[in-house]
């Protein structure tokens, strides 16, 4: 213990010492140093238990990850869409503005669609997991079949049972696949 009750900085094993001007190369004495923790902080103990995102970061990451890779995969579309129609009388700055147009309309529509389908699996994920209480492969399958099923539930019964079928065999082969990187590649 140090002199004023409070306990020594260096004893505390999650804990470490944080200096705002390290960098300054500036002498400043050790009660300025800032505790910060080296774990998670949870507001409750029972948030500390589970080992998995919350709603909000599951919202936001698969959103974000489907806009961005739907982005990137219509802009690589649209590129190759641009190339094909090319002209012969087509000056090069012609070119630039159809390859910079296509790949910006293409590359928006694309994110936008499959940012949408993001949202959805996010939401249903959230959704079973928290009226199961379980996060494993089956709550990532069944959140799949109902975005499939949702996303086509407007063209029938038939094609949103079919989208449903592939949305879970897609999430269900991620899952497997992710588990599988996991498990034999080292990181």
């Amino acid at each position: 213990m140090a002199h004023n009750g409070r306990s020594d900085p260096e004893s505390e094993p999650n804990t470490r010492l944080y200096n705002p001007y390290q960098d300054l190369n500036l002498q400043v004495p050790i009660n300025n140093l800032y505790k910060l923790p080296t774990s998670p902080e949870f507001l409750f103990a029972e948030e500390s238990l589970h080992q998995r995102r919350s709603w909000g970061e599951n919202l936001t990451f698969y959103t974000g990850s489907a806009y961005l890779g739907g982005s990137v995969s219509g802009a690589a579309v649209g590129l190759f869409s641009a190339l094909r129609n090319f002209e012969q009388g087509d000056t090069l700055k012609l070119k630039i503005n159809r390859i910079l147009n296509s790949s910006g309309h293409a590359g928006r529509s694309w994110g936008n669609r499959i940012g949408i389908v993001g949202l959805i699996y996010a939401g249903m994920e959230s959704g079973v997991v928290a009226v199961t209480d379980r996060d494993d492969v089956w709550s990532s399958v069944a959140a799949g079949l109902a975005t499939g099923a949702v996303c086509r539930a407007a063209r029938g019964v038939r094609s949103a049972a079919v989208a449903g079928a592939l949305g879970g065999l897609a999430a269900g082969a991620a899952v497997a696949g992710k588990q599988v990187l996991k498990r034999y590649v080292p990181i």
